[in-house]
């Protein structure tokens, strides 16, 4: 199949989570190309600097100082998602309005994907985006869905004193994680602290993306609900969820 991916360029998790991708999809599939979004870690498109203070405000300074020094490291030490794609030939499309605009919408479909998938996408996908590729949109959240919809879906679950979290992968609808599931895995917590459990997880989600990717490709997929009424959502930790957080246990790192 051909294959477009749409991710975000964060260096520290997401750039190789795609990397991973790319490597497990070539030979196996032809991927056109690659939408690479402005970096948006907790899923809200803002400048760097009120992201900034955001983190600081409501994380705290250990947490802001342990993910400052790991991003301007990742950024010294890492290959960017750029140099990758280029590396392996894929096209990087860089927008210039947001995916939803016509003008995005007529540059993904030059390429002619059968398939979209999104990793760490982060603007809410329209109706023509989704129906773009004959073969739909897949998305991977680190989430049981229907749990755990939304946001920060590690930090919510360790929260709340889960001793599993999970992956999903399904086809995107209009809603926020609503759409129906294609592949699911359980991920033990085992007393892991949060940011191995991101690695573990988007280690685990990549390969339930391409077992969903073959069996779409074999037309042997078979959906399951992703049933309204036993969801939960999540949006952004305010500080006294973080607090909350420390005191059950949980750590960051």
């Amino acid at each position: 199949m051909r294959v477009m991916i749409i991710t975000q360029n964060e260096p520290i998790y997401i750039a190789d989570t795609v990397a991973s991708l790319i490597d497990k999809l070539l030979g196996k599939h032809e991927i056109v190309g690659c939408v690479v979004l402005s970096p948006s870690p907790f899923g809200k498109r803002e400048t760097l600097i009120r992201k900034a203070l955001k983190t600081l405000k409501i994380f705290g300074f250990r947490f802001f100082a342990y993910y400052t020094i790991k991003y301007i490291l990742s950024k010294l030490t890492k290959k960017p998602l750029v140099s990758r794609l280029e590396e392996k030939n894929i096209p990087q499309i860089h927008l210039e309005k947001t995916i939803n605009d016509s003008s995005s919408l007529a540059e993904i479909s030059k390429y002619k994907p059968d398939i979209l998938i999104s990793i760490a996408g982060n603007e809410i996908f329209k109706k023509p985006l989704i129906e773009l590729a004959p073969r739909g949109c897949l998305n991977l959240h680190t989430g049981l869905l229907p749990k755990y919809r939304g946001l920060m879906p590690t930090f919510w679950a360790l929260k709340n004193n889960e001793k599993e979290i999970g992956v999903s992968v399904f086809y995107v609808d209009q809603g926020i994680d609503s759409g129906p599931i294609l592949v699911q895995r359980n991920v033990p917590v085992r007393n892991r602290v949060q940011s191995d459990l991101i690695k573990e997880t988007k280690k685990v989600g990549i390969d339930c993306v391409i077992e969903a990717l073959t069996k779409i490709e074999n037309e042997s997929a078979v959906i399951y609900d992703n049933d309204d009424r036993q969801s939960t959502y999540f949006g952004f930790p305010s500080r006294g969820d973080v607090e909350a957080f420390k005191k059950s246990g949980a750590r960051f790192f």
